[in-house]
């Protein structure tokens, strides 16, 4: 039996339907920040309440309404979940064997101060593992690196979630915009060049709006050199990479440049004051810093050895070669990528999800394919849980503890895991129901301010689905259709979805259940989603202002 979509269920009448569809949504919104719920009280309740929604409003078939969830929680555990847990997992190896004291001391060397300890690490650090790897490991490492040097852990989660807005758009070498070219039919590179006149404006203005919050507007303008450092560098090489090169290397390139200027800037000029928290004691740090004087150099790099290799494993992951080989589905002639392509091959899984695949009827009238993707080799979870065995050695720990450090990160992690699969599964309920094409549909209605609203429609989606690289694949056609049929260029729609989309990471419940697992704060979701969600707001109301007029006024970036 098959089951064809239907984006307006509610009397045929679109404004009705989106109305319905929102019900989760306002749902999740509500148990998180007025509620507080437990983030996986609020994600299994969210859950039901669309799988509600999807039988009773849109009349999907219960079985395949279940069977959705089931392929959205797996695709919940791996890779995402699998990242969220090797990450806190090196993390904790790195503290048990007290190499993470010497990393605290090596960069209150560069600087004591938190404010342009935030820039290095949340902006400049965690935009390199977003261009590396991607998914939940920017968020995930960066913030329990911050925690690590004595950030309050909602502080360090919110200021990496939000710092972790710039890179997204070019995340994981390039996936989200290599992959809305082909459903688009438009050339990745012109994407590419689009998104790159729109997100290096976002890059200049988050560092210095990540103090602001921090610190407020006397110790911003304080370091305001440092902070143009930090942005302008990479906002420039953002913007030559990807209009030059293409969408692989932006972040990578941009957030090596940032950190190394930023690094050497701080070597001939200090602030006036130095920055603390209202909680730090003067002399605790004092006192960190003088430790720091007897560490050698040798020292300093065996404890940031863990970090180094770990972006050396998920660099090799993320090339699109190697990352074929490791998937099975390398079909080049060199030697070593062969056997690796061998090896891939059978620890990749992709059995269909029974009762859904090609039972339902998109709106290309096409049945959609749905299978449990199991790349186990290919994870970058499996990158970082390799860098951790590399780990093991160079920090000389035992089998035994290595083993139970690991079993008191799954122990520790269990709630995460659970929010991460729930809301990934209501993500898959939205996706596979139609609510979220009936809320894009609604969107693409506005007309004239189509161009204003473009970013919402990747908002929306990255909300929904976590992903900037998904929520492309959502809209992007939509957005592409609408543009044409109002006159509005369909490459600045399609990189608007995508610019929009970096903005709403920060509220996606994906992206605060794995913020909050990362700094040991699982239940606390709520309190990390009501710092975050009006500073998304913020953002996406400028991106969709910044589209607006590059779509009537400056209509000469377009390339």
């Amino acid at each position: 039996m098959q089951w064809k979509q239907d984006f307006t269920p509610i009397a045929d009448n679109l404004a009705l339907s989106a109305v319905i569809a929102l019900i989760p949504i306002l749902y999740f919104f509500w148990a998180l920040a007025v509620k507080r719920m437990k983030g996986y009280m609020a994600g299994l309740t969210t859950l039901l309440v669309a799988l509600v929604v999807a039988v009773i409003a849109y009349k999907m078939p219960v079985g395949m309404a279940v069977m959705s969830v089931t392929q959205g929680a797996v695709y919940g555990l791996l890779p995402i979940g699998w990242i969220i847990i090797t990450s806190v997992f090196l993390y904790k190896l790195t503290v048990k064997t007290g190499q993470f004291d010497t990393i605290r001391n090596s960069v209150l060397s560069i600087t004591e101060d938190r404010r342009l300890q935030a820039l290095l690490i949340a902006f400049s650090f965690g935009a390199f593992l977003e261009g590396a790897a991607g998914f939940g490991a920017p968020v995930a490492i960066s913030a329990a690196l911050l925690v690590g040097l004595g950030f309050h852990p909602l502080y360090a989660a919110g200021i990496c979630l939000i710092a972790n807005t710039a890179p997204v758009a070019f995340g994981a070498i390039g996936i989200p915009i290599t992959a809305v070219a082909g459903p688009t039919g438009i050339p990745a590179m012109e994407i590419s060049k689009m998104v790159g006149r729109q997100l290096p404006f976002l890059s200049v203005f988050i560092p210095f709006y990540l103090v602001l919050i921090m610190a407020g507007w006397k110790k911003t303008v304080e370091v305001l050199p440092a902070i143009l450092v930090s942005g302008i560098s990479f906002a420039i090489t953002q913007y030559v990479s990807s209009n030059f090169l293409g969408p692989e290397l932006p972040d990578i390139l941009s957030a090596l440049v940032s950190l190394v200027a930023l690094t050497i800037f701080l070597k001939v000029w200090k602030p006036k004051t130095i920055y603390r928290f209202a909680s730090e004691a003067h002399s605790e740090v004092a006192a960190a810093v003088q430790v720091q004087k007897t560490h050698t150099s040798g020292e300093v790099l065996k404890a940031w050895s863990p970090f180094l290799v770990l972006t050396a494993f998920i660099s090799i992951w993320g090339i699109p070669q190697v990352k074929a080989a490791l998937t099975g589905h390398y079909e080049g002639t060199n030697s070593i990528l062969k056997a690796l392509n061998t090896l891939g091959h059978y620890f990749t899984f992709m059995p269909e999800v029974p009762g859904l695949s090609n039972k339902i009827i998109g709106a290309s009238g096409q049945p959609i394919p749905a299978v449990y993707k199991l790349e186990v080799l290919g994870a970058a979870g499996t990158a970082i849980l390799l860098a951790a065995i590399v780990t093991k050695f160079i920090v000389n720990i035992s089998w035994k503890e290595w083993t139970a450090t690991f079993g008191e990160t799954l122990n520790e992690l269990k709630f995460p895991i659970v929010t991460i699969a729930s809301v990934v599964g209501f993500a898959y309920v939205t996706n596979a129901s139609g609510m979220s094409t009936t809320l894009g549909m609604t969107l693409a209605k506005t007309g004239s301010l189509f161009a204003f609203f473009s970013p919402f429609l990747g908002w929306l989606g990255v909300f929904i689905t976590g992903s900037d690289t998904s929520s492309n694949l959502l809209f992007g056609n939509l957005q592409k259709v609408t543009a044409t049929s109002i006159g509005m260029d369909p490459v600045l729609a399609i990189a608007a979805n995508s610019s929009g989309g970096v903005v709403g990471k920060m509220i996606s419940p994906q992206s605060i259940a794995v913020a909050c697992a990362a700094v040991g704060l699982a239940g606390k979701e709520s309190d990390l989603f009501r710092f975050t969600i009006k500073h998304s707001i913020f953002l996406i109301i400028l991106i969709g202002i910044l589209t607006f007029l590059q779509s009537n006024v400056l209509s000469w970036m377009i390339p």
